[in-house]
């Protein structure tokens, strides 16, 4: 998964990781080619627009070079990105603002047509199918339990695998020991943590 913005990639990333998903992230298109040439993961999620290379850029190598499949997570719906997303050939195209609720069902209904041999990265067409999938999903996931920390406290621990290399029960074990310290509920010492961090990203700091 890559993201260049790290609060973004931190939450999704733990939340796929909680979702029984090995993930392997980068915030920048050259450490994404890097890794996806290293690791060979069986389907990538690309940001759109980034500094240097671009999710297209990085999906077009996915594509020629590693035969990888690809999904694109973007803000923009633009004639011309959609162009771009169906020449390219994605598996799918979620529109932002997006939660971990749509991201899991979209994922697994990826690698459902994988499997199944529907999707070839190489056609160079999206399937519709998949990309509307993913909403009709979004309630079943939520009644499921699957997500079992609250939504402020899961994307606390998120950052903290994120910025720590940690798995996700030491990141909550860290993150209750902050509460501990400054004696706030675990929820506040995620609200904290989670406003200080979109401080610094706002700032251009983080």
């Amino acid at each position: 998964m890559v993201d260049d913005d790290r609060l973004v990639l931190a939450t999704l990333a733990h939340g796929l990781s909680q979702a029984g998903y090995l993930v392997i992230d980068a915030d920048n298109g050259d450490d994404a080619i890097l890794l996806a040439r290293e690791h060979k993961p069986d389907l990538a999620l690309l940001d759109i627009r980034m500094e240097g290379k671009s999710g297209f850029d990085v999906a077009a190598y996915l594509r020629d070079v590693c035969h990888m499949p690809f999904m694109f997570l973007s803000a923009f719906t633009d004639d011309d990105t959609v162009r771009q997303v169906k020449a390219l050939g994605a598996v799918a195209y979620l529109v932002k603002p997006l939660d971990i609720r749509q991201i899991v069902p979209a994922v697994g209904a990826a690698f459902a047509n994988l499997q199944a041999g529907r999707i070839n990265g190489n056609q160079g067409a999206t399937n519709p199918e998949l990309a509307a999938s993913s909403a009709a999903a979004q309630t079943a996931l939520a009644e499921s339990g699957e997500l079992v920390l609250e939504q402020i406290v899961a994307l606390a621990v998120g950052v903290l695998m994120h910025r720590y290399s940690l798995a996700r029960g030491p990141a909550l074990d860290r993150l209750k020991r902050m509460a501990a310290t400054e004696r706030t509920p675990m929820a506040e010492q995620a609200e904290k943590l989670v406003a200080a961090v979109e401080l610094l990203s706002k700032s251009g700091l983080d």
